[in-house]
């Protein structure tokens, strides 16, 4: 999604080119290239998919049908992590708590299936502000006492500094997700002010706002996550650019600000 501007062979030569190991996909440009091509691309240019996004948006029972194909995708596509964007209050609602007992049913009706083909469902707390519409799960605490109803194996969270990097109870949640091997996936991307009209796509390069990455990159290796970094810019600034120019400059910023 950071250079989304980029075809997917193109954004696999340029990343297989810079030694960038991975890439974390998203299932439109997935569905319109092919899944199956998607993963031959991917895999003969010697990269990981490292997750695929996004599964959730829980408002609905033909919601959970959508989830399964979005569960086949990743498993054809070789990651074993789905992130979830939960989804928000169903029209008419203004009940976060029940939202969020919804958005735990559906997760215990995809779980086993997600299991039986190598799958991690990970949960993504959104930012306060998307609380509404797109996510009821705010806080790494809320996206927890989700995950903690199942198996590590099955569920666990996503740590994303743009969403979690204001909340002071954070960190020790990012320790206790460590504790429980629930940490399955770890996104940066920076917090700048003003945001867009829409607040959706105001994600910042890394460096230009006021999230310290290394600090965060230091908290979630000691809570022990081994596995890969992802970087997720929403902006229309930076979708405007030269694709590959943006890719080699988020290249630089990572090593420069997380490393």
């Amino acid at each position: 999604m950071t250079v989304k501007q980029l075809a997917l062979p193109e954004l696999t030569e340029a990343c297989a080119r810079l030694g960038v190991p991975g890439i974390g996909l998203w299932r439109e440009p997935v569905q319109e290239y092919g899944v199956e091509a998607a993963a031959k691309l991917v895999r003969d240019a010697g990269l990981a998919v490292t997750t695929l996004c996004r599964g959730g948006f829980f408002t609905t029972a033909e919601d959970l049908d959508d989830n399964r194909a979005a569960i086949d995708e990743a498993a054809t596509l070789g990651t074993d992590t789905l992130v979830l964007v939960s989804g928000g209050l169903p029209p008419g609602s203004k009940d976060l708590a029940a939202a969020r007992e919804r958005i735990a049913d559906a997760i215990a009706e995809l779980a086993p299936y997600a299991a039986e083909r190598g799958v991690r469902l990970a949960i993504e707390p959104l930012h306060p502000m998307y609380a509404a519409d797109r996510c009821a799960v705010s806080t790494l605490d809320q996206a927890l006492a989700i995950a903690e109803r199942f198996p590590a194996t099955q569920v666990g969270v996503v740590v994303d500094t743009y969403h979690i990097w204001w909340d002071d109870r954070a960190p020790a949640a990012v320790a206790r997700a460590g504790e429980q091997g629930r940490i399955h996936s770890f996104q940066l991307a920076d917090w700048v002010t003003p945001l867009p009209e829409g607040v959706l796509n105001g994600r910042g390069q890394i460096g230009d706002g006021s999230i310290d990455m290394r600090e965060w990159r230091t908290r979630v290796d000691a809570a022990g996550y081994t596995g890969p970094i992802e970087v997720e810019l929403f902006n229309d600034v930076l979708w405007a650019r030269d694709g590959v120019e943006l890719l080699e400059e988020t290249a630089r910023r990572y090593v420069e600000h997380t490393l």
